[in-house]
């Protein structure tokens, strides 16, 4: 959970133990009623409570849907560079972006050709990488704005990732992506 005080921006981590309180569960509600849980995760026994991006980062997005989206179709996959949630209902990440195998009409998809992470200050962007393994997901692309640097990733036998130079699902790899992105600084 983020909590922002004038002239600063304060990172909290916050437990709430089973079995949650009365208010925390209207804290929940009054989010979803407003709208405000779109970035809101649950995974690994965890409910993370997200706000929506800051600027660079939706910067960096917006140029990723740009860069991916003709190395993605030429590959005969369905680039989505925005928002959507990985998993099934109680357990699900919302990564940044994603390239599909398939076009479909579903709230949880359950895996991804590549997910694109886009790295925040103070996310759980590298944490989650067992999850992904978990759902399958083939690729990750991982975007570091504060570093500018490109980090992409395979899943090997045995569920972990890996370093690669070169994306096996699209013409296009870490070094040359990260050339073409205009970084904000």
């Amino acid at each position: 959970m983020r909590a922002e005080n004038p002239g600063s921006l304060k990172l909290v981590s916050t437990i709430v133990r089973d079995p949650q309180p009365a208010e925390f569960e209207a804290l929940l509600e009054r989010r979803r009623r407003l709208g405000l849980d779109l970035f809101d995760e649950q995974w690994g026994g965890v409910y993370r409570m997200n706000t929506a991006p800051a600027e660079r980062h939706a910067y960096v997005a917006q140029q990723l849907a740009v860069l991916l989206d003709g190395p993605a179709r030429t590959a005969g996959l369905v680039p989505m560079i925005s928002p959507f949630n990985l998993g099934e209902l109680g357990e699900y990440c919302v990564p940044d972006g994603g390239l599909h195998r398939e076009l479909g009409d579903r709230v949880y998809v359950p895996t991804a050709a590549l997910v694109v992470e886009i790295v925040s200050p103070g996310d759980d962007s590298w944490n989650k990488l067992p999850f992904y393994a978990a759902h399958n997901v083939d690729e990750l692309l991982i975007v570091d704005p504060q570093e500018y640097r490109v980090h992409w990733l395979r899943l090997h036998a045995g569920g972990d990732y890996r370093p690669i130079e070169r994306s096996t699902l699209i013409a296009l790899g870490p070094a040359e992506l990260g050339e073409r992105i205009d970084w904000p600084r």
